[in-house]
């Protein structure tokens, strides 16, 4: 029997790895012979570096750069080749801060703009950017301006940042991809300031602020080059920086686990196997909007997929969409604290997991597994 594990991380718990590793525990502890294939998976947020760097291997280049305050932070990037994957949580993210320091007023993306730079400047002609995580919500403000001050031979600090781009001959041959399962525009109700930021530290009238904000600069951006990437599906993402790649770099957007799922040639991993294992630290009906289980599901090829989370909602829905089962790892009545404990979600996760095999097992002359 094969069964092929790909579990995102349980965000503040676990890691990918961890998660997984404690589903393969599960699955020995009842199956000591199957074929366990564990994979670190991400939908463009943290941990979507190591993903892929576990994937393809390359180089993981560090760069010391500015963090969402300004402070010197070491960030790394992957280059393999001409490729190069950013991931924006390595100098812009939430992480980085603790709560009291959180203020996306001030807050800027500048640091991302650093590792983009350093890996243009080492040759990438492709770049990978993974949005997720940030602490920021400058509409790609920052991110710009460090690039400018990298490459541009137009630079003026008297300028606009649509001004002092033009020039930027450096950029102009090198792909650039967004990885996200955010479609949120930039601007609005559902844009990245109302619906983002105050996760970031905004309060109610930050929030104003910063719509305000990004909406002026892409009005000036729109003037100054004719076209508006502000309303595109993921120009929210990461604060704004999706709308600033692709009004300014001409970014492609996928879903980040789409990709990542194309990278590692996942429906081939899955050719053979009897069974999916996938997860997250809660799943509900925003599961099936585009993040990691649900395009699991979607490139399993038919193979039985079950989604364990630590919390579950809408387990119809989730249900009707093709999940083989959907199960919650915590015990009734377990409370949040203990539940976010590593050793207790291990736990937990590798019973879950034991459970659900079994019961496959037990069941296989109508499951079709060997």
């Amino acid at each position: 029997m094969k069964i092929v594990v790909a579990i995102d991380s349980f965000k503040g718990c676990l890691s990918s790895a961890e998660a997984s590793s404690s589903a393969a525990e599960g699955i020995r502890a009842v199956s000591a012979d199957a074929e366990v294939l564990t994979m670190k998976v991400s939908d463009g947020g943290e941990g979507f570096l190591e993903a892929i760097h576990s994937a393809i291997g390359g180089e993981l280049v560090a760069v010391p750069v500015s963090d969402p305050l300004g402070r010197t932070v070491v960030a790394r990037y992957l280059l393999k080749e001409r490729l190069a994957v950013v991931e924006i949580a390595q100098a812009s993210g939430l992480t980085l801060l603790s709560e009291t320091e959180r203020n996306p007023l001030i807050a800027t993306s500048y640091g991302t703009g650093q590792l983009v730079a350093n890996a243009v400047g080492r040759g990438a002609e492709e770049v990978i950017i993974g949005l997720g995580g940030s602490a920021t919500s400058d509409a790609g403000v920052g991110m710009l301006q460090a690039l400018i001050d990298a490459f541009s031979r137009q630079h003026d600090d008297n300028q606009t940042i649509p001004c002092q781009w033009d020039g930027m001959d450096a950029l102009a041959n090198v792909r650039f991809t967004i990885a996200t399962d955010v479609a949120n525009p930039l601007c609005g109700e559902q844009g990245a300031a109302h619906v983002f930021a105050p996760q970031k530290g905004a309060t109610p009238q930050m929030v104003t602020l910063l719509d305000e904000r990004a909406e002026a600069f892409a009005e000036m951006s729109a003037r100054h080059f004719g076209y508006d990437c502000s309303n595109a599906s993921g120009a929210g993402a990461a604060g704004g920086l999706g709308y600033a790649f692709m009004q300014y770099l001409h970014a492609a957007c996928r879903p980040g686990i789409e990709m990542l799922l194309d990278i590692i040639h996942f429906s081939q991993l899955v050719k053979d196997a009897d069974l999916v294992i996938t997860g997250e630290g809660s799943a509900d009906a925003q599961t099936l909007m585009g993040k990691l289980p649900v395009g699991i599901l979607r490139h399993a090829d038919g193979v039985p997929v079950c989604l364990i989370a630590g919390r579950i909602s809408d387990r119809e829905r989730l249900l009707q969409a093709g999940f083989a089962c959907v199960e919650c790892i915590n015990p009734p009545g377990i409370s949040t604290e203990e539940a976010m404990k590593k050793a207790t979600a291990q736990e937990n996760i590798s019973h879950t997991v034991s459970r659900i095999v079994s019961g496959m097992l037990a069941s296989s002359a109508s499951t079709g597994f060997k």
